[in-house]
């Protein structure tokens, strides 16, 4: 399996809603950034640390909450994912979309870090209400 096909796979176990196949490719010492400005901004190391700070928190305050990826870039050891983030706050009921930038760095087979750009205005928009 390339690494393109990982992070697919990565993908499509987040559109099934399967947080294990979600993190089955991570490194134990995975670095995963959320842009400043973000909602959950920061870095956190390790699979569990990224379900606590990332994934639980964003099934925690959103509804529909999606990740569309319309495009995977191929640059070896680095994969780049292009979509949309789209969903609605709990909170305030306020939807929103915005287009994202997901950077993928691999070694071995393994995710060891990620990276995501995204118009965090749109999203905090919708946090503000």
């Amino acid at each position: 399996m390339g690494n393109t096909d990982i992070i697919a796979a990565h993908y499509a176990a987040n559109d099934r809603g399967d947080l294990d196949g979600m993190l089955e490719s991570f490194a134990e010492d995975i670095s995963w950034t959320e842009a400043a400005g973000f909602p959950y901004a920061g870095t956190y190391v390790g699979p569990e640390a990224v379900t606590a700070h990332v994934f639980q928190r964003i099934q925690d305050d959103w509804d529909d909450y999606t990740v569309a990826i319309d495009e995977l870039v191929d640059g070896g050891d680095v994969v780049v994912g292009i979509g949309t983030y789209s969903g609605t706050h709990r909170e305030t009921g306020r939807f929103f979309a915005a287009r994202v930038a997901h950077v993928w760095r691999l070694a071995g087979g393994r995710v060891v870090a990620f990276e995501q750009f995204t118009d965090t205005e749109l999203v905090n928009r919708a946090v503000r209400g």
